[in-house]
């Protein structure tokens, strides 16, 4: 079960990894050696997080996220002994090229479920719009500011 499960994982994973790669080396002009590399241990951390999201549903049910981003933050904080190689690797990995492969997913999720959205009524779908209107506006702004106040911009 876990095996069907782990390669399961691993053919999305490396379905997402071609199309942050692609997206990384044409849209933000990143090396293709250092893309690939970076997004292999992206995609081994989240694999490796995935499993044991896997191995712990039997005991405590956390969403896969948690253990995937835990996992990562532990590779990367700065005690320990890999950090430089995790922060080295995946730094020639632009920030917004796996946002730009979930929005594609995100995108052709909702166009399927585009009918069965419209059903629950119009209110439903004007107050939704407003939601996801106002997130990305307030993202927008909020990292605006971050960047102008660390100077990258």
């Amino acid at each position: 079960m876990v095996r069907k499960y782990f390669v399961q994982q691993l053919g999305l994973l490396l379905m997402v990894s071609v199309i942050i790669i692609l997206t990384n080396v044409i849209g933000y002009k990143m090396p293709v050696k250092d893309s690939i590399i970076g997004v292999l241990l992206l995609s081994a951390i989240s694999l490796i997080g995935l499993t044991i999201s896997k191995f712990m549903s039997r005991f405590v049910k956390l969403p896969s996220m948690m253990y995937v981003s835990l996992l990562g933050l532990l590779l990367a904080c700065p005690v320990s002994p890999v950090k430089d190689i995790v922060v080295g690797t995946t730094s020639s990995v632009a920030f917004l090229a796996p946002a730009t492969a979930l929005g594609a997913f995100a995108g052709i999720s909702l166009g399927k479920d585009l009918k069965d959205f419209a059903k629950m009524g119009w209110k439903l779908v004007l107050i939704t719009l407003f939601v996801i209107t106002g997130t990305f506006i307030f993202s927008a702004l909020v990292a605006d500011d971050v960047l102008k106040m660390t100077g990258a911009i």
